[in-house]
């Protein structure tokens, strides 16, 4: 039986008084500092745990405040593999492009997927676009986009989101929640996406968020199918702030 490393207890340990509510989502986890004398170790593997901790989703690091507990029952998952579908799609070998067909200022809903929105009523861009997997209508998806965080965004901006919002806006795009069922497509969907009226699609509502918890994007994505796959996910890696550890 493989022995567990200390930054490995440590991890265990906090997800346990996660787990017990010792510390309950909204909670900050103790600094780093005091990590370091509760557990009598260094700071680089008290890091190493919290880093471990943040990967799976249990916890969002806030600069100057510390380590901030997520709420588990959200089902909260890392915003995984998020880039943009063109690379995506080359990275798998198929020949991928999005049509975008519409892009407008809307309100935002009271709520989305059974959560209530302190956001609703604000101004946001409403987005549909449609993405090709070897030229078949594979995934529509439709989206709002806070103009609090998004106060600008054009037609050609949507087909490369993720690097508008990264590179052009400079934000800072941490994680997600997910929720994911088999649904009857709507009349609309069926016909955008080439289906018989009737036939099921796999459904993807999401909403996403900032690194400062703050949530800025609400997503409806309707897959085919026969073009759905599910893996896993993954924290995402802001491409510069990579570059800049890097260095």
């Amino acid at each position: 039986m493989a022995t567990l490393s200390k930054q490995e207890i440590i991890a265990q340990d906090i997800v346990q008084k996660i787990k017990f509510k010792q510390y309950n989502p909204g909670d900050y986890l103790p600094s780093e500092h005091r990590l370091c004398e509760l557990y009598g170790t260094s700071r680089e593997t008290v890091r190493k745990a919290l880093a471990q901790l943040t990967s799976l989703g249990l916890i969002q690091k806030i600069r100057g405040k510390g380590s901030l507990v997520l709420d588990m029952q959200d089902f909260t998952f890392p915003i995984s593999g998020i880039v943009d579908f063109k690379k995506r799609d080359q990275s798998l070998g198929h020949k991928g492009s999005i049509e975008v067909l519409n892009l407008e200022s809307r309100i935002i809903p009271d709520d989305f997927s059974g959560h209530p929105l302190e956001e609703a009523g604000n101004s946001a861009y409403w987005t549909e676009y449609l993405r090709y997997k070897d030229d078949v209508p594979a995934v529509l998806n439709q989206e709002f986009l806070f103009k609090t965080f998004v106060p600008e965004i054009k037609t050609e901006d949507v087909s490369n989101l993720y690097k508008y919002l990264e590179e052009k806006l400079e934000l800072v795009i941490s994680y997600s929640t997910r929720e994911i069922t088999v649904e009857k497509a709507p009349a609309d969907v069926c016909k955008i996406l080439e289906l018989t009226e009737g036939d099921y699609v796999a459904v993807i509502r999401s909403m996403s968020y900032l690194d400062n918890t703050s949530l800025f994007q609400l997503t409806t994505s309707y897959q085919r199918p026969d073009k759905f796959k599910f893996i896993d996910f993954d924290r995402r890696k802001n491409a510069a702030r990579s570059k800049k550890n890097a260095e």
